[in-house]
C-alpha cells in the first residue's frame, strides 16, 4: 500500500508505507545480496583451495625430488617411476595409482608419505594406491 503525500516544497511524493508490501520489498533485497555475497565468497574459496592444492603439488614434488637425489632409485621399477612422473606432471591430480611392490618401492612410498604430512598435507595427499 502507497500514498501519496505533497511535501513542503510542493513536490508530490509516492511514499510505501510501512506493512507487507515493504517487507516483502527488504526482504527479497536482502536474498539477492545475500546471494551474491555467497556466490561472491564460493568463488574465492575455489579459488583458494585450487591455489593450495597447488601449493600441495609444489610441496610434494620438492619433497620427491629431493627423495630420489639422496636415496636414489635402485629397486624403482619403471612402472613405478612412470607412473609417479605422470602424477607430478599431471599437478598431482587423480588418479592415484602408484602402487609400490618392491621393498624399495614401498620404503621411497612411506618416506614421501611422511615428508608430504610435515610439509602440511594429508597422508592421502600422495599417489601410493594398488588397485590391484
Amino acid at each position: 500500500m502507497s500514498s501519496v503525500f505533497e511535501g513542503q516544497t510542493g513536490a508530490k511524493r509516492r511514499v510505501i508505507a510501512a506493512g507487507p508490501r515493504r517487507r516483502e520489498i527488504v526482504v527479497t533485497v536482502l536474498s539477492v545480496a545475500l546471494a551474491i555475497a555467497a556466490v561472491g565468497s564460493a568463488g574465492a574459496t575455489d579459488t583458494g583451495a585450487a591455489d593450495w592444492t597447488l601449493e600441495k603439488c609444489r610441496r610434494y614434488r620438492d619433497a620427491a625430488q629431493e627423495a630420489l637425489q639422496r636415496f636414489g632409485s635402485i629397486g624403482l621399477s619403471d612402472e613405478f617411476l612412470s607412473r609417479h612422473r605422470a602424477f607430478l606432471d599431471r599437478d598431482c591430480a587423480d588418479p592415484r595409482d602408484v602402487c609400490p611392490r618392491s621393498p624399495q618401492e614401498l620404503a621411497f612410498a612411506d618416506r614421501l608419505i611422511i615428508r608430504a604430512m610435515n610439509a602440511g598435507t594429508a597422508s592421502t595427499f600422495p599417489p601410493f594406491g594398488c588397485r590391484n
